[in-house]
C-alpha cells in the first residue's frame, strides 16, 4: 500500500492516513488532495508523502489529487506542524491559516473569463475592412437575437476580447455567450488577473532607498550592528528598543535593502491593518513593484493574487499582519516584527499562535535574522535580551533631537468632586484642546472603550441590562441604535420601561468613544471631529480614509481606541488626551499593568513628532499607580524592573511558562465537574513533571455565548512537559476534548 499523511480541516484532529490507489502518482508534500472524512469528503493537504499503516484501522483511499505541484512550500508545512504541536491544536487548523483564500475549492487560482471573437469567422477587427454593423450583417446568421448581435458588435472592436464582467454590465449574460460559442462565433479563454491592492500604485514612483539620507548617530550605529548580524548569516534575534519617533522604520528600510541585495527576501510584520498602507507604501517607494501585502482587510481575490505572486518568487518584500508570518517566501533572510509587544499578534481562536514567536521559529529554520522593534517591548522579549538570548539595540533619542511629549496627570477624583460623576473631559484637557484648535494644531483623544454608554440600569430596582448569552452588561451604541453585546453580538432595542419592575426610570451610565465624539462636537462646534474604533471602520476602506484625512489636515480631532495609538506618524498632532487611562487596570489579568504602561507610552508618543513640541494629558482615578507614573515619565527601564519583581513574587511569565485551559459546559456544574476530572488526572504527574496546577475556578467571563466556563492553569518552567501531560490526559478523554480550549502562552486570561 502507498500511504500518505494528510492534514484535514477538522478541529482537534491530528493528521490522517490515506492510501493512494495504484495508477495515480504519489502527491508531493504541500499538495492538496480530496479525501473522505466520515460521511463527507474534504480537501486536505499532504504533510508526509510516505506513512506507516495505522494498527487496527482500515485505511481509506484518496478520492482525488488536486495539485501536481505543492500549493504550500514544504518549509511552511513543517512550520505549521510545529504550530500544531506547540499550541496544541489540530494540524489542519494550522495548515488552514497558511493556505491562500480559495484553497478549499478545487481551483487553485483565480481566473477571469475573457470572451473573444475568433478571426476565422472574420469577426475580429483585424479581419474586418468594413464597419462593424456591415460586417455583422453580411456574416452573422439571420436567426441571431439582439443580445447576440450586441455581443458581437462589442467584440468586433476589441481584438483582445472582453472580460465577461464587461459583457454582463451591458446586459449580456452567460447564456448569450454560451450560444455564441456553440455557433463557433466566439471563444472563451481564462486569463490570470492579478488584482493590485496598491490603489495608487501607478502614481507612486519606484525609487530606491536613499543611502545619502542623513541618519542620527544612534540610527547609524544600530544599522551597522544589525547589518553585521545579517551579513554573518545564520539565525539571530535582535530587539530594537527605540523610543517613539527614534526612526526605527528608516533602519528597517535600509536593513531590508541590504538583505535583498544579498538575494534573500524580507518579511515585515505590523500589528494592525491600519498600519499596513503606510508601511507598505514606504517599502513600495523603496522597492517598486516587488512588494506584496498580506492581511485580512484585502478582498479574497486580492489576498489570493498577492499570495500567488509571493509563491512564484515575484516578490522581495512582504508587508502584512499576523498571518503573513506564513507567507510562502522561498528564502527569507530578514523578518521584522514591528511593535512586537502588541497583543494583536496573538490569535484568540484556534490555532492560538503568537505571530512574533512563530516568526522567531521560522527564522531559526531558515537561518534568518529576526528584528523585534518596540518603544515598549514585551516583558518576554526584554527578559530574553537581558538574559543574552537576544541582541539588544537601543535608540534613546528622537530624530532631530525632538523632545518627548511632556505628560500631565489629571486626578479625576478631584474632577468628579467638583463637577459631578458625569465628567467626560476634565477642565484641564478641555482648555488644552481649545488652545490647540485656536492655533490650528491637531489633537488625538484616546479612550480604549467603544460605544456610547457602558450600561443601562433601573433607578427603581437597580437591575441592569445584561446579555442573555454572556455574563456582561450590554453596551449602548447610539449610531446603531439599541444595546449590544461585544462578545456574542446579541442586540436589542432599549425599552422605555424596566423589564424587571416596569418602572420608567432607566438610566445610562459610563461612556465610550461614541459619547466622547459627541461631547467634543458639542463643546467645539467648529472643530472637524473623526472617530476610529471597530464600529466606525467596519466598511471597507473607512479606516484608511479616516487616517488619510487626518494626516492631510482635513480633521482637527481624532477620537479612538487603541487603534490610534500604534505606530502612526502625524506631524500636526501636538496634544494627546487620554480619557480613563486606568480602564484596563481593574481586569483580573496579570498583564494589566504592562498593557496600561504600553498603551499610555505609545499614545503619548504620537504627540510632538513634527516641528512643534507635544504634550499629553492623562485622566485617571489612580494617578499614583506605578504603571501610570512611569508611563508619564516614559521610563521603560524602571517599569521593567518594578514589573519583573511583581511577576517574580507571584511566579508569572516571563519567569515561568503558563498554559490556560478553559472548560465549557451547558451548566456551570457540568463545566466544573469536567474541569475537576481533568485536573485530578493531571495531579498524578504534576510533581514529577515540574509544574503546578491552579484551579479549577470560574473563569472571569463565567458565561460566554451561551456556555458556562471554568478554567485552570498549568504553571512551570518546562512547556514541553506541561503540553505533553495535558495532551495525554485529553487524548484519554475523547468525549470531552471538544469542550476544552487550550491556550499555550496566553496573552489574555479572561
Amino acid at each position: 500500500m502507498r500511504l500518505i499523511s494528510v492534514a484535514v480541516p477538522v478541529p482537534f484532529l491530528d493528521h490522517l492516513t490515506y492510501c493512494v490507489p495504484d495508477g495515480i502518482p504519489l502527491p508531493v508534500v504541500g499538495a492538496r488532495v480530496r479525501v473522505p472524512v466520515g460521511s463527507r469528503t474534504v480537501i486536505g493537504c499532504v504533510i508526509e508523502a510516505t506513512a506507516d499503516e495505522p494498527e487496527g484501522m482500515a485505511v481509506k483511499d484518496v478520492v482525488e489529487i488536486l495539485d501536481a505541484e505543492p500549493i504550500l512550500p514544504p518549509a511552511i508545512v513543517e512550520l505549521c506542524r510545529w504550530v500544531a504541536e506547540y499550541y496544541m491544536c489540530g494540524v489542519g487548523d494550522a495548515i488552514g491559516v497558511a493556505m491562500p483564500p480559495g484553497a478549499h475549492r478545487r481551483a487553485s487560482s483565480y481566473k477571469t473569463q475573457r470572451v473573444v471573437a475568433p478571426t476565422a469567422h472574420g469577426l475580429a477587427v483585424a479581419a474586418l475592412q468594413v464597419t462593424p454593423d456591415q460586417g455583422l450583417d453580411e456574416r452573422a446568421p439571420d436567426a441571431m437575437g439582439p443580445r447576440q448581435r450586441a455581443a458581437l458588435q462589442a467584440l468586433a472592436i476589441a481584438p483582445a476580447g472582453l472580460p465577461s464582467r464587461d459583457l454582463r454590465e451591458r446586459g449580456i449574460g452567460p447564456a448569450v455567450v454560451t450560444r455564441l460559442v456553440a455557433r463557433g462565433l466566439a471563444t472563451v479563454r481564462a486569463d490570470r488577473n492579478d488584482r493590485d491592492p496598491f490603489e495608487t500604485a501607478a502614481t507612486i514612483p519606484a525609487i530606491p532607498a536613499d543611502p545619502d539620507r542623513q541618519l542620527t548617530g544612534e540610527q547609524a550605529a544600530a544599522l551597522e550592528q544589525l547589518s553585521a548580524l545579517a551579513d554573518a548569516g545564520g539565525f539571530r534575534v535582535a530587539l530594537v528598543h527605540g523610543v517613539t519617533g527614534s526612526g526605527k522604520t528608516e533602519i528597517y528600510l535600509r536593513l531590508a535593502d541590504f538583505v535583498c541585495r544579498s538575494g534573500r527576501q524580507v518579511l515585515v510584520m505590523v500589528p494592525e491593518i491600519a498600519l499596513t498602507p503606510s508601511v507598505a507604501g514606504l517599502f513600495r517607494r523603496a522597492f517598486g513593484a516587488r512588494v506584496a501585502i498580506q492581511h485580512s482587510g484585502l478582498s479574497n481575490g486580492e489576498r489570493h493574487d498577492q499570495w500567488q505572486r509571493i509563491r512564484r518568487g515575484e516578490v522581495d518584500v512582504v508587508v502584512g499582519t499576523r498571518s503573513a508570518v506564513f507567507a510562502p517566501l522561498p528564502q527569507p533572510g530578514l523578518i521584522i516584527v514591528d511593535e512586537e509587544h502588541d497583543g494583536s499578534y496573538k490569535q484568540e481562536e484556534s490555532p492560538r499562535y503568537h505571530a512574533r514567536d512563530v516568526a522567531v521559529m521560522r527564522a531559526s529554520r531558515s537561518g534568518a535574522l529576526v528584528v523585534l522593534g518596540s518603544a515598549t517591548p514585551s516583558m518576554e522579549s526584554y527578559q530574553n535580551a537581558a538574559a543574552g538570548k537576544y541582541v539588544l539595540v537601543s535608540l534613546e533619542r528622537r530624530v532631530l533631537d525632538r523632545p518627548l511629549a511632556a505628560v500631565r496627570l489629571v486626578n479625576m477624583r478631584e474632577e468628579y468632586a467638583a463637577d459631578g460623576p458625569d465628567v467626560v473631559l476634565s477642565r484641564e484637557l478641555t482648555a488644552a484642546i481649545d488652545d490647540r484648535l485656536g492655533r490650528g494644531e491637531q489633537v488625538l483623544v484616546l479612550l480604549n472603550r467603544r460605544g456610547y454608554a457602558t450600561a443601562v440600569f433601573c433607578r427603581q430596582c437597580g437591575g441592569t441590562f445584561e446579555c442573555p448569552n454572556c455574563s456582561v452588561s450590554l453596551i449602548v451604541h447610539r449610531a446603531r441604535g439599541g444595546a449590544r453585546c461585544h462578545y456574542c453580538n446579541y442586540a436589542m432595542a432599549i425599552p422605555k420601561q424596566c423589564r424587571a419592575c416596569a418602572a420608567p426610570y432607566l438610566e445610562q451610565t459610563g461612556f465610550g468613544t461614541e459619547k466622547v465624539e459627541q461631547h467634543l462636537r458639542e463643546r467645539f462646534p467648529g472643530a472637524r471631529v473623526g472617530r476610529i474604533d471597530r464600529d466606525a471602520v467596519q466598511r471597507r476602506g473607512a479606516l484608511t480614509s479616516l487616517l488619510t484625512r487626518f494626516a492631510a489636515g482635513e480633521l482637527d480631532v481624532l477620537v479612538g481606541t487603541q487603534m490610534i495609538a500604534k505606530g502612526h506618524d502625524f506631524p500636526g498632532v501636538t496634544l494627546v488626551g487620554v480619557v480613563s487611562a486606568d480602564v484596563g487596570l481593574g481586569l483580573a489579568d496579570f498583564r494589566a499593568a504592562e498593557r496600561t504602561f504600553q498603551l499610555l507610552t505609545q499614545v503619548a508618543g504620537r504627540a510632538g513628532r513634527g516641528e512643534r513640541t507635544g504634550e499629553a494629558i492623562v485622566q485617571t482615578l489612580y494617578p499614583e499607580h506605578y504603571s501610570i507614573q512611569l508611563a508619564c515619565r516614559q521610563d521603560y527601564g524602571a517599569f521593567f524592573t518594578r514589573e519583573l519583581a511583581y511577576r517574580r513574587g507571584l511566579r508569572y511569565p516571563p519567569l515561568v511558562a503558563l498554559v490556560n485551559a478553559v472548560v465549557r459546559g451547558r451548566t456551570f456544574d457540568e463545566a466544573m465537574a469536567t474541569a475537576h476530572d481533568i485536573v485530578d488526572h493531571l495531579k498524578a504527574s504534576a510533581t514529577t513533571a515540574g509544574y503546578a496546577i491552579l484551579g479549577p475556578a470560574p473563569a472571569p467571563l463565567v458565561r460566554l455565548r451561551g456556555e458556562h466556563r471554568v478554567q485552570f492553569f498549568l504553571k512551570g518552567a518546562r512547556r514541553a512537559a506541561m503540553r505533553a501531560e495535558l495532551r495525554a490526559v485529553l487524548s484519554g478523554m475523547p468525549g470531552i476534548r471538544k469542550k476544552v480550549t487550550v491556550d499555550v502562552d496566553p496573552f489574555s486570561i479572561l
